[in-house]
């Protein structure tokens, strides 16, 4: 692969053998010219001077064929360059949206409206995450979540209403005290987490429910916290 992006990256650069040869301290283009038919490769030092003189790093020196890549860049360019500007901004809004997706970057809905991901029960449990989202319009400012799911039940009073929507930050990690959204026993709930002498548990605000024991007799995991 070396040999090949070596050949590539001189030509694409306007350079002979001798220009590049120079430029890494040679006077002769014969250890070049050996680099890219493959007889050896040169060693880490000139490896790195070659990386910096054409602007890679040295892994993709040695392990991309960086004629693809560029090539591929060039093609998307030159076919978006000749499409018609509505056309042009249907491109970008799609590049932009894998881009968002690739870096787990989550945009806040600009008109008030919110994408929920099922219900979370605060009496008996359900869990609809893995669903495909409903659009919904929210009365409020929209905080910055991870998802979003509605409140089926009254153990949260008052903290949470029945049917309320609520917004969590995806993480397993928590603080005892910290009000959650937790599968247990394969259902879901919103539940404040606690962790003290007595043990580890999901608490009902709502008292006439009973506290749910995290221990080996039950399957329990949290999704994350809820944003309040």
């Amino acid at each position: 692969m070396f040999a090949n992006n070596l050949k590539y990256l001189r030509e694409k650069h306007n350079m002979d053998q001798l220009d590049l040869a120079i430029k890494l301290g040679r006077k002769s283009s014969s250890s070049v010219s050996e680099w890219e038919k493959g007889k050896y490769t040169p060693k880490i030092g000139v490896l790195n001077d070659i990386a910096e003189i054409f602007g890679v790093s040295i892994t993709d020196l040695m392990n991309k064929d960086l004629s693809l890549e560029t090539e591929s860049r060039d093609s998307l360019v030159r076919i978006y360059d000749n499409l018609q500007p509505d056309r042009q901004r249907v491109v970008y809004e799609t590049a932009e949206q894998q881009y968002n997706e690739q870096n787990n970057v989550v945009e806040l809905p600009t008109n008030n409206e919110v994408e929920i991901y099922g219900a979370v029960s605060a009496g008996t449990g359900e869990y609809l995450l893995d669903g495909k989202p409903e659009l919904v319009e929210y009365d409020g400012d929209v905080p910055a979540h991870d998802f979003a799911v509605v409140v089926n039940g009254d153990s949260m009073l008052p903290l949470f209403d029945d049917k309320q929507i609520i917004f969590v930050k995806k993480t397993t990690e928590v603080r005892s005290g910290q009000i959650v959204i937790a599968d247990y026993d394969q259902q879901a709930f919103v539940k404040k987490y606690v962790s003290d002498e007595s043990g580890s548990r999901f608490v009902s605000l709502n008292k006439k429910y009973d506290d749910m024991p995290i221990d080996g007799n039950h399957e329990s995991s949290i999704f994350g916290v809820v944003v309040l």
